[in-house]
């Protein structure tokens, strides 16, 4: 079998040597969804702006909620914050789904010695950046209609992606190679993301939690880019660069772990498939 490398230069190398093939795969998995259907691509643009005005309805009809302490938020301001919450965490939903069965259902792929393995798992995080992407586009165009104004600031979430991708891909790396060997995780990788959607602070703020339970925030790695996209995107402020420096370091020691795993299991993959 090929030598591998844990080291993030191989990894970088890796992608670039690929990045054609990667591009390629990447844009097949983001149409693939669509194939057969009728709106076609389309469905990506379609997709969160009927989940937007689902969760509108539900929330600011049905429950009446508000944003933390405002009672006065307006209907139009609460979507748009609960919306660019959901985006963050649809990210880390469809990357962690995929992820227990990304070697199990490409096994054709393992039997080749000079495929690189890898760059499975980036096909996914730039698929889920596709539709993030375009969700954006249409957050945006809802809070310029509905709030007269898209502030400067929101260009600082690239940067909160960025590592935010960072931190996926470490995550994928490690329940893809896992899921090889563990076939249990793929049937409880469901009851886990809902779980982390109700205990992250996408339908509330983060002041809401209990002081008591605040420690679960701050060691919940989708607390700081929701409440970080939002403090950017809708709120106008800029980053607090300090801690958005500790979470780069962290995501992209989280992404190098997640990797060297990766590699020293996949010797393994071909037996066990």
């Amino acid at each position: 079998m090929k030598k591998v490398s844990i080291s993030p230069l191989a990894l970088v190398a890796s992608l670039v040597q690929h990045r054609q093939l990667l591009l390629d795969m990447a844009w097949r998995e983001t149409i693939g969804r669509y194939k057969g259907s009728m709106f076609g691509l389309f469905w990506s643009l379609l997709t969160p702006l009927m989940m937007l005005g689902i969760y509108t309805f539900v929330f600011s009809e049905i429950f009446k909620s508000r944003w933390g302490a405002d009672t006065h938020t307006s209907k139009s301001a609460f979507a748009i914050i609960l919306f660019a919450g959901l985006i963050m965490f649809n990210m880390f939903a469809e990357c962690a789904s995929k992820a227990p069965s990304i070697i199990l259902s490409n096994q054709n792929y393992v039997k080749k010695v000079v495929f690189p393995l890898e760059i499975l798992a980036c096909v996914n995080a730039l698929s889920a950046l596709f539709h993030a992407a375009v969700s954006f586009l249409v957050l945006l165009a809802f809070q310029y209609f509905g709030m007269g104004e898209i502030p400067l600031t929101a260009l600082f979430a690239v940067l909160i992606i960025v590592p935010f991708m960072f931190f996926l891909l470490g995550l994928m790396w490690f329940l893809s190679a896992a899921g090889v060997y563990l076939r249990d995780i793929g049937q409880t990788i469901g009851v886990t993301i809902t779980g982390m959607m109700f205990v992250s602070p996408i339908f509330f703020p983060l002041s809401s939690y209990p002081e008591r339970w605040r420690f679960l925030a701050a060691f919940n790695p989708l607390t700081y880019p929701i409440e970080q996209v939002r403090s950017v995107v809708i709120f106008g402020n800029s980053l607090d660069w300090y801690v958005w420096t500790q979470y780069v370091i962290g995501a992209a020691v989280f992404a190098w772990l997640g990797f060297a795993w990766f590699q020293k299991t996949r010797k393994g993959f071909a037996d066990v498939l």
